[in-house]
């Protein structure tokens, strides 16, 4: 027992390693976790003072354990048992399976990130790249749902810019937790998109026992008051227009909501409009093409980021016109009544979207002038007329500042090379006008002839979203 025994330096290294690792898994790390945790507590209990809408405890409960009670949910388990009666398999091949995709489901939400550097990002990004216009009444809106109630947000997609706005904006508020698809699962996004409270899905997936997995979790999520965003439309829209509501997760918060519940599930419409979509080039080339495959790389959504902040701090203007952001009329989804159908819910949506919609001043522009070239000393009094046609509630441009914004919009739109002037007036440039229709396309609801019938139930719906 005494005898001395000769060790490699390496081994003995590694045992010391090891042994080092165990120690401090066993008795340091532990008391680590708990003190950072006990601070986390006490400054999330601190914020939850100044937030309309605090932040719930099912959203800052421990990853792994959201994963087990995932996993281990009667529903879930009998999805695992079919799955591997069906696929013939061992039941614990289908139970890794079903944590494998709650591991890529469930987030990982950090208040820290979220607020103390998600919250900064967002607003620098956002007012760097644009002049942002919000209703008047989305504060009303939002006040006046009640605290017990679940809010989903659900927006029209335009841009990924969407993200970035509703989170500034919505950060005095509450934080959102967003459905974000299959592109943001590259690394370190998708950490940072994790500690941000949001859940990755698969657009493309028809497994029974995949699509149980995420109605669960977005079934717990609700049930246990976490607020939520997402797009029905399902992507981006390719064409400007507002498109089909696609009704997957409607499904899931539907067939999960219980009506006897003490918590009911508030959806808010949100309607997103811009003077420029970042990507609108590249949305037009997917849909000329017919395919969803979208050419932009990572690096050049890196190198226009780092350029914008650059031009920020040298006092540069860097903007790309107004983004504006409208609250249409709250549906309450114990309101709505047990025998409501999801396809209705989501038309109806839809619907309340596209009636709350703002109205910037590059879409009308591009509506004029994809009918007729216009000089540019009457162009102003063309964009009024376009205006008059549109209910109060939605323009974002007031009279007073008509003159400027339209000398500002075709400055910019001129500079893209989009419009040109021709013998005195303004017309569209060669090979532009799928630009100028895409944006035409997101006031298109507004422009029918027969405005008259529509016009009373647009102006009553979009008077809660009043810019």
């Amino acid at each position: 027992m005494t005898q001395t025994v000769q060790l490699p330096l390496w081994l003995f290294i590694l045992i010391m390693l090891f042994a080092t690792v165990t120690a401090l898994s066993h008795f340091l790390l532990p008391s680590v976790r708990w003190f950072f945790r006990r601070r986390l507590e006490k400054a999330v209990k601190r914020l939850n003072t100044r937030l309309k809408r605090p932040i719930e405890p099912f959203k800052l409960a421990r990853r792994y354990d959201m994963i087990q009670r995932l996993i281990y949910d009667p529903e879930v388990t009998r999805e695992i048992v079919n799955y591997a009666r069906t696929h013939d398999v061992p039941e614990n091949v289908a139970f890794e399976k079903a944590r494998v995709y709650a591991r890529e489901i469930v987030p990982s939400f950090s208040a820290f990130a979220y607020f103390s550097f998600g919250i900064r990002v967002a607003r620098l990004l956002a007012k760097s790249v644009y002049r942002i216009e919000t209703a008047r009444g989305n504060d009303a809106v939002f006040t006046a749902i009640p605290k017990d109630a679940t809010v989903v947000f659900v927006m029209n997609h335009r841009s990924n810019m969407d993200y970035v706005l509703v989170t500034y904006l919505a950060a005095r508020d509450t934080s959102l937790s967003y459905a974000v698809g299959e592109w943001a699962r590259v690394w370190p996004l998708s950490w940072l998109i994790k500690s941000l409270g949001a859940y990755f899905i698969r657009r493309r997936s028809r497994g029974n026992l995949y699509r149980k997995v995420l109605a669960r979790y977005v079934q717990m999520a609700t049930a246990g008051g976490v607020n939520q965003a997402f797009y029905p439309e399902g992507g981006l829209s390719l064409t400007g227009k507002l498109q089909p509501p696609k009704l997957g997760l409607m499904s899931y918060l539907v067939e999960g909501f219980d009506p006897e519940g003490a918590r009911d599930v508030v959806f808010v419409p949100v309607a997103i409009n811009y003077d420029r979509v970042l990507e609108d080039r590249v949305l037009i080339a997917a849909a000329e093409r017919g395919d969803r495959r979208f050419g932009a790389r990572i690096t050049v959504v890196v190198g226009f980021i780092l350029r914008k902040f650059w031009q920020r701090m040298t006092l540069q203007e860097t903007r790309f016109g107004t983004a504006a952001v409208a609250f249409g009329a709250p549906l309450s989804l114990r309101g709505a009544g047990q025998e409501a159908e999801i396809e209705g819910l989501s038309e109806d949506l839809m619907g309340r979207i596209a009636k709350a919609m703002p109205v910037p001043i590059v879409p009308v522009i591009a509506h004029i002038l994809l009918k007729e070239a216009v000089a540019p000393d009457a162009l102003g009094a063309e964009v009024a007329k376009v205006f008059d046609r549109v209910p109060h509630a939605n323009r974002v441009v007031d009279a007073e500042d008509m003159t400027v914004e339209v000398d500002r919009a075709t400055k910019g739109l001129a500079d893209r090379g989009l419009i040109e002037k021709q013998a005195g007036q303004w017309t569209i440039a060669d090979g532009q006008i799928s630009v100028l229709t895409f944006y035409a396309n997101s006031i298109a609801h507004f422009m029918h002839d027969d405005q008259s019938e529509n016009a009373a139930p647009a102006q009553e719906i979009s008077a809660s979203a009043g810019l």
